[in-house]
């Protein structure tokens, strides 16, 4: 049961991924939407065993950072003040994080291996 999970699971990211690009720098958005300048999360993917990763943007600003798993639900919500963020609380498993900085927000995904 657990390995056709597994595969389905994977199945799924593989389509969406697939649809998506992997590459987020080539993200379209609609003209009257704002981005966060320069956002940048890294490592991504994460090898499971790292503590942190790094999130940063242009102008550095407090930033509240909300995790969200495959699901939906909110499995971290913090407010980053730095760049460094403690993860070694999420397991393997791909995520949403939801980045909101000086009231603009974007979604990444971020992959723990």
């Amino acid at each position: 049961m657990n390995k056709n999970y597994f595969f389905t699971l994977l199945f799924a990211f593989m389509f969406f991924a697939a649809q998506q690009g992997l590459a987020q720098a080539y993200v379209t958005v609609a003209p009257n939407q704002q981005r966060i300048e320069g956002l940048s999360i890294y490592p991504n993917p994460v090898n499971n065993g790292k503590q942190y990763i790094y999130i940063t943007s242009k102008n550095s600003l407090t930033k509240k950072i909300e995790v969200f798993n495959a699901l939906g639900k909110r499995a971290l919500s913090v407010v980053l003040i730095g760049k460094e963020l403690n993860i070694s609380k999420l397991s393997t498993g791909v995520y949403i994080l939801k980045i909101t900085e000086n009231s603009v927000s974007e979604t990444r995904k971020l992959v723990i291996k």
